[in-house]
């Protein structure tokens, strides 16, 4: 098939390349030899890349000559059975071309563009064939984002649809089909996070380098925000933006960037824009604070709305709506899962205070969301929102476990007596424990305490009938417990929604990652019943505490939250009403990663500390080496090189 390509720029040449790869005969088009020759060598470039990375099923030569490049637009065009077009954001421009292309090329030829905001139905107007034009958006760079955005105009006849869709899966992509809006889905998503972004700055809520750390540590972005609007070019998003907002898009304006334009400021390319850099075209990424708490609901929330208005207008697909995101904006999840984790009630309670300091009606939240809330559907905490979630439980006499992939959670569940540890609970939490580590659904578990408790330590009533013998019996036997959880190959992260004293708090520390509620008190009690700890907190509390670790087993001082985090006994601590949230954040971080590498990082962590440097390091060596001959540690690499997200699992 003869596939016409007109413009060779970035996008353009890339897009030549993806379709000669896939056995086209492709013809290039611009205004001069000099930029053609400059997108072959780019294209042979790209090529040999790809070759050496095993990625290019023939030689570099045998792709290289399917591809023709030509400076007359009519030869370009003539007798073509698709036509690219992939110009400049110009609507006059378009038009022509399209007329040029009707006229020149084969009878039934199908025609796209790849505007990134230019409404379909506009550039299709005067044609003879309106039906046969379609938008065919692909992403940069083409040959490695695995997405393709087709926007089906107001005449776009299915046939050209599932063409292009045909079309799109022999390139090696995916695509998602939207109805025409000015600009289509994955770039409308991307404005409401940038004016979220902007209106946190504009507020007072957030510095610029805050909403990219937020949008970077708690939600997984792959790049902050503003970093993102740097890296694309402000002078490319503002065009966009002024693009979609000319044709009835109404969003909060980013002064900020129309500011930096103005100046000459356009980020990377320029060497300056929300951050500076070493020259321009050098992308270095910045030195960048911890998150900021209470904003990340803001950054998402007018994305979120955006969406569910969407979907609710048949614009976008739900299943679509969320593979946009993901492979659009390359995005760990969805805009509807993201909304379900936070809450649906939080959401809304963000566009309403958005719109109550704006003053703009957009903020308003989409009625499918008002209706969600109102009949309590708030998304995984009251188990169904946007989606249904089913939690599989298991009780025990003492525990009970609920598995919500990739997190489960070990529930201490002795509310009356403050989630006491007694025998029974301790061979229950073994015994969790151990199918736990065998599902591999499950990449983290979490422990929490039933009620206002999280474990107010061993329980004292059973002291009174244990010999001197028995009770280093039961001291083992809670060692055994705490070390099975310090060497399990799956973080296990303590939840410390209360109390966390004595044998509570020494199965806190047992966990290797311990996030704790504002609420929270942690201690080591013993000494006031002439005990010292059992289960671990001599060696632990002052492996975490170092120098005060004496001080808090011989005194029995209770510290608040925020103290143990000063000391480094907790690692987080978070409003309470918050810590289940986090707890799942961390978990969806975790299990993004491989799984092999994330079990042996623990061993060799939890093994190095038990042991010398000498034997440490000879044992992280072997780890090292052993990760070499993974499957994981390969679709890492590849997918580092072809710059997309990894897919692990876990062999």
């Amino acid at each position: 098939m003869k596939v016409a390509v007109i413009g060779s720029g970035v996008m353009g040449h890339g897009i030549a390349e993806l379709f000669a790869m896939a056995g086209h005969e492709v013809w290039i088009n611009d205004v001069s030899e000099e930029i053609l020759k400059s997108a072959l060598q780019r294209i042979r470039w790209s090529l040999e890349k790809l070759a050496e990375r095993g990625s290019l099923k023939e030689n570099v030569d045998s792709v290289m000559s399917r591809i023709r490049s030509s400076v007359d637009q009519e030869k370009t065009l003539r007798g073509a059975e698709f036509v690219v077009e992939v110009v400049k954001e110009d609507l006059e421009l378009k038009r022509e071309i399209f007329k040029r292309a009707e006229r020149l090329a084969s009878e039934g030829a199908t025609l796209v563009s790849n505007t990134s905001s230019l409404p379909i139905t506009e550039i299709s107007q005067g044609l003879s064939h309106p039906e046969r034009v379609a938008g065919m958006h692909f992403f940069n760079p083409p040959v490695l984002m695995p997405l393709v955005e087709i926007v089906r105009g107001e005449e776009t006849s299915e046939d050209t649809v599932r063409k292009v869709a045909d079309l799109s899966k022999q390139l090696g992509k995916e695509f998602i089909v939207v109805r025409d809006v000015p600009g289509f889905f994955v770039n409308r998503i991307l404005l409401r996070i940038m004016e979220a972004g902007c209106f946190l700055v504009d507020k007072g809520f957030a510095s610029v380098e805050e909403v990219d750390s937020t949008s970077m540590e708690e939600l997984g972005f792959p790049m902050g925000v503003f970093l993102l609007a740097d890296y694309t070019g402000l002078d490319v998003g503002a065009s966009v933006w002024n693009a979609v907002i000319k044709r009835g898009f109404e969003a909060y304006p980013c002064r900020k960037v129309q500011e930096l334009v103005s100046q000459g400021h356009l980020g990377v390319k320029s060497g300056r824009g929300f951050y500076s850099y070493p020259q321009p075209g050098k992308f270095t990424r910045p030195q960048l604070p911890s998150a900021k708490p209470g904003i990340s609901h803001f950054i998402l929330a007018p994305a979120v709305n955006e969406v569910a208005s969407l979907i609710r207008q048949g614009i976008v697909s739900v299943e679509d709506s969320e593979k946009g995101c993901q492979l659009g904006l390359g995005l760990p999840k969805g805009m509807l899962r993201y909304a379900d984790e936070i809450g649906l009630d939080k959401v809304m309670s963000a566009l309403e205070e958005m719109k109550r300091l704006t003053g703009m009606g957009h903020f308003s939240p989409d009625p499918s969301l008002i209706t969600l809330v109102s009949q309590g559907k708030l998304g995984r905490k009251t188990g169904e929102g946007f989606y249904k979630y089913e939690a599989r439980e298991r009780t025990f006499t003492t525990i009970y476990v609920k598995r919500e992939p990739p997190v489960a959670w070990i529930v201490l569940n002795r509310p009356s007596r403050y989630n006491a540890l007694n025998w029974d609970m301790v061979k229950e939490l073994s015994e969790a424990l151990d199918e736990l580590e065998e599902d591999p659904e499950i990449r983290v578990i979490a422990v929490k305490g039933e009620g206002k408790a999280f474990c107010a330590g061993a329980d004292v009533q059973e002291f009174l009938s244990l010999t001197p013998v028995k009770a280093m019996m039961v001291s083992r036997k809670f060692h055994e417990v705490f070390f099975k959880i310090q060497f399990l190959t799956k973080p296990v992260v303590a939840a410390i929604n209360g109390v966390a004293l004595g044998g509570g708090f020494e199965l806190a520390m047992a966990c290797d990652v311990r996030i704790a509620s504002k609420i929270a008190e942690v201690g080591q009690p013993e000494v006031n019943l002439g005990l010292i700890p059992g289960g671990g907190g001599t060696f632990r509390l002052p492996r975490l505490a170092k120098r005060r670790g004496l001080e808090l087993v011989i005194t029995g001082e209770r510290l608040k939250a925020q103290e143990a985090l000063e000391l480094g006994l907790v690692d987080k601590v978070v409003e309470h009403e918050s810590l289940e949230e986090e707890v799942t954040k961390f978990a969806e971080t975790v299990s993004s990663r491989p799984p092999l590498a994330v079990a042996l990082g623990k061993m060799a962590v939890n093994t190095g500390r038990e042991t010398n440097s000498w034997v440490s390091s000879a044992y992280e060596a072997s780890l090292f080496g052993l990760l070499f001959s993974t499957s994981d540690f390969k679709e890492g690499v590849r997918a580092f090189l072809e710059r997309r997200r990894p897919e692990f699992k876990g062999v």
